[in-house]
């Protein structure tokens, strides 16, 4: 039995290819080389040699030299000629050509070794472990430095491309009508625009707030660890006038597949349009509190009258008396709201909180819808974790938001009234969500971010369904002085789900 000295040193990636006319020596010699693990292709000629060795990879070859049409001379000096192939080792076998001048042609014509028959398997197979050991290598070593090569001018043309759009990126920021900046992953300032510098001294730090305004790094520091956005109304100091201006602060996280890579944010100058929109919400402040006197008076007259009236309940005059209280509250509800948005815009929207069981101000508000609405059609379900805890909240407030979702969702489901109030504890997070699932018309993807925003209705909905686009507004406000998020996802024709957060301490 031959030593174990003659099998590949690694795992065999390549074949070695047999090249002899005769195809007993072929079966005997691919026989012995596959009884040391090497990997066998064989021709018998040599223009199937040529075929071969240009279609497949091999890591050695083992040519007969004395064979019919092309002889293994020819074959050689072909492979020669081929980029692909005049690296491959050539051993070559011969039983007659073996005078010195055939062995110097063998040499000559790119052999790197010329082996005379009878062969001696035990050198036989010592020559073909050395040479293919070497090729081996010299693929790997030509494979390394080839990827070698590659990185290194990747690299360099990344340093470029990256310098490129350093350079593309800061010139954008430097011509933004907007205050403009980064941070890094950590959150400290890295580059600032030059506008930045009339609302401050240094970049090191956020410009000087307003002292009722929240301070913007310990809300950016709150964002920062729940990887979100921070968006935010604040007013910040102008150093040459002294005035403090309404901003607009976005600070956005950019991504890349390992995480959070840095921060880019905006002030936009809002000055003007919140003075615009103060003007609007003090006509909005006084018609709504010059509405509420009269329509006080006619809700008290309307009940003194059915009292007075005492109708027969199966009567139209009782109906139209019923249609006449509704649409009082309606309208009584609709100044409520208005008057909030007042309150809200000058800041003035009391949020009072204490510790409260959320389960109990969830199924106080699935309580009033359902005594609010007919029970047979709709059918309110209760899933996930019940919040038996207690949640330092508003919890007058929080009810709103939960009976503004129940009733949309009611509302925008026509055809199916049913509905799902899902919640969620995440200790990690430290905080609870509440989601409010319905089936019904569902709000197209470009226009889920806007529903939030003040008197914003979708077109779609705003003829079929009644609202002035106000109580979501409220519902967002609420949550985010109780320093929580809200949002939406839905499908047209699916349904919505709407939902809140709110920390737990």
């Amino acid at each position: 039995m031959l030593p174990n000295i003659y099998k590949p040193t690694k795992t065999i990636h390549s074949m070695i290819l047999i090249v002899d006319d005769n195809e007993s020596n072929l079966y005997s010699l691919k026989k012995l080389l596959e009884s040391k693990d090497f990997q066998v292709d064989t021709a018998n000629s040599g223009e199937e040699a040529l075929g071969k060795a240009i279609k497949n990879n091999y890591a050695l070859i083992i040519l007969d030299v004395q064979m019919p049409g092309m002889d293994g001379f020819e074959v050689a000096e072909t492979l020669a000629d081929y980029s692909k192939t005049k690296e491959v080792p050539i051993i070559f076998l011969s039983a007659v050509n073996t005078e010195k001048k055939f062995i110097t042609r063998g040499y000559a014509s790119g052999g790197k070794d010329y082996v005379t028959k009878p062969v001696d398997p035990e050198i036989l197979l010592l020559k073909v472990k050395t040479f293919y050991n070497l090729q081996e290598q010299n693929l790997a070593m030509k494979k390394t430095q080839e990827s070698l090569e590659l990185e290194v001018k990747g690299r360099r043309e990344s340093q470029v491309t990256m310098k490129s759009q350093i350079d593309h990126f800061q010139l954008m920021l430097e011509s933004l009508p907007q205050i403009a900046f980064t941070l890094n992953e950590e959150g400290n300032i890295e580059f600032v625009n030059q506008k930045w510098f009339k609302y401050a001294d240094s970049d090191l730090d956020f410009p000087e707030v307003h002292e009722d305004d929240l301070n913007i790094r310990e809300e950016f520091e709150r964002c920062m660890r729940k990887n979100k956005a921070l968006e935010m109304e604040v007013r910040i100091k102008n150093k040459d006038t002294g005035d403090y201006r309404y901003h607009l602060l976005r600070i956005t996280p950019v991504n890349d597949e390992n995480g959070i890579k840095n921060w880019v944010g905006t002030f936009t100058d809002i000055d003007d349009q919140k003075k615009v929109e103060k003007e609007k919400d003090e006509f909005l402040s006084i018609a709504s509190h010059e509405l509420k006197t009269p329509l006080t008076s006619i809700k008290a007259y309307v009940q003194l009258l059915d009292r007075k009236l005492k109708l027969d309940k199966q009567s139209a005059e009782a109906g139209f008396m019923t249609k006449v209280q509704d649409q009082i509250e309606k309208l009584n509800t609709l100044i409520a709201d208005l008057l909030d948005v007042s309150k809200i815009e000058n800041g003035k929207l009391k949020i009072s909180k204490k510790p409260v069981i959320l389960e109990n101000v969830i199924s106080n508000a699935v309580e009033t819808i359902i005594q609010t609405h007919d029970e047979n059609k709709v059918k309110i379900d209760r899933h996930g974790v019940k919040p038996d805890i207690l949640v330092p909240i508003d919890e007058i407030r929080i009810e709103q938001v939960l009976i503004n979702f129940l009733t949309n969702a009611i509302k925008y489901s026509p055809q199916n009234n049913q509905v799902i109030v899902t919640t969620f504890v995440d200790e990690e997070e430290q905080e609870v969500r509440v989601n409010v699932t319905d089936f019904g018309i569902g709000i197209p993807d470009f226009k889920q971010d806007a529903v939030f925003r003040k008197f914003y209705r979708v077109e779609e909905s705003s003829l079929q369904f009644q609202g002035m686009g106000i109580g979501l507004f409220i519902c967002s406000e609420i949550i985010k002085q109780h320093h929580g998020t809200i949002g939406v996802s839905s499908k047209v024709d699916e349904g919505s789900t709407f939902f809140f957060t709110l920390p737990l301490n």
